[in-house]
Formats: structure tokens, C-alpha cells, sequence
């Protein structure tokens, strides 16, 4: 099961690399990871997403707390949150298919962030199940670059999942 970890850790030259050998060296994937600074100064926020169960996982958060900048350790999987993503497409546009791309785009609250004689770039924010649809959407056009955020994610206050409102709206 795919697991995000929310961390925050002290600004300093080579935490992430120490993060990362911790993975490395335990034979641990990230499949996500995006960090940026936090709320604080001196403290940055590392959003991780990892495969494993819960016993990897708490053996995970468990080891990060033993690296000596990391400050919190949250798993953030099973709690409400915003997550979002961001990915920029490039895609082929000939002048025939360049309007059926724009409307697409609006179907997915994307916005076009460059024109070329034979190419767009298009920006779109979501979570990570937007962005393979808009992919597989685009395909036909053939993509020809794409480049992906990692997750980052908060968790709500309000705690309102709403993931459990979407799968309710949709026995209704």
C-alpha cells in the first residue's frame, strides 16, 4: 500500500541526502518526493510517498526520527488532507487538433502556458489521479515531455475527507 509521509525537518545543507540514504540503504523506494519551506523559519517540509505495509512504515518513521534534523514524522495516509500535484505536458498541436487540445484543457481546469507553431504546454494542478487522466487523454496527440511535482499534501482541519464525500456522492 502506498503510504504519505509528512516531515518536517531542520533547513540545513544535506538532510535529504541523509534521507535518502536512510531509504537507500534499507532498500526502501520513494515514489514521490517533493520538499519546500515550511511555515517556520529554518524548517522545510518533505512530502513522501512510499510503498509498504504498516509494519515498513513504522519501521520507517522509526528510523527517521533517529536521523538527528528531522523534527516530525507524520503518516498521513488514513488522515483528511489536500493533496495536490503539479505536471507540466508538453503535446504535439497541428493546427487541426490545437482547438479539440484548448477544450480539453478546460475540461481539466488546465491552462496552456506556451505556443508553438507545432506544440503546447500545458500546466495542470491535482491530485495525482487528474494527472494520469490527462495523460491518457492527451496520448492521442502524442506527449512528447513530461515533468511532474511530487505530492504534497496538508492535512485538513476541518477534517472533512473528502474522499469518503466523493464515494457517498456516488451511491446517491
Amino acid at each position: 500500500m502506498k503510504h504519505t509521509l509528512s516531515v518536517l525537518v531542520e533547513d540545513e545543507a544535506g538532510v535529504l541526502t541523509r534521507i535518502a540514504a536512510l531509504f537507500a540503504r534499507r532498500g526502501f523506494n520513494i515514489e514521490s518526493l517533493a520538499v519546500g519551506t515550511g511555515e517556520q523559519g529554518g524548517v522545510s517540509r518533505v512530502t513522501m510517498v512510499v510503498n509498504g505495509n504498516d509494519q515498513v512504515i513504522e519501521q520507517i518513521v522509526k528510523q527517521l526520527y533517529k536521523l538527528i534534523n528531522v523534527l516530525k514524522v507524520q503518516d498521513i495516509t488514513e488522515i483528511p488532507c489536500v493533496e495536490r500535484e503539479l505536471m507540466l505536458v508538453k503535446v504535439s498541436a497541428t493546427s487541426s487538433t490545437r482547438s479539440e487540445i484548448v477544450e480539453l484543457a478546460q475540461i481539466f481546469r488546465s491552462r496552456v502556458v506556451d505556443v508553438a507553431d507545432d506544440s503546447l504546454i500545458l500546466e495542470v494542478v491535482g491530485d495525482p489521479g487528474k494527472m494520469v487522466a490527462f495523460a491518457q487523454v492527451l496520448q492521442k496527440f502524442g506527449i512528447r515531455e513530461i515533468a511532474r511535482t511530487g505530492k504534497i499534501a496538508l492535512t485538513r482541519e476541518s477534517g472533512v475527507n473528502t474522499e469518503f464525500l466523493r464515494l457517498l456522492e456516488t451511491k446517491l
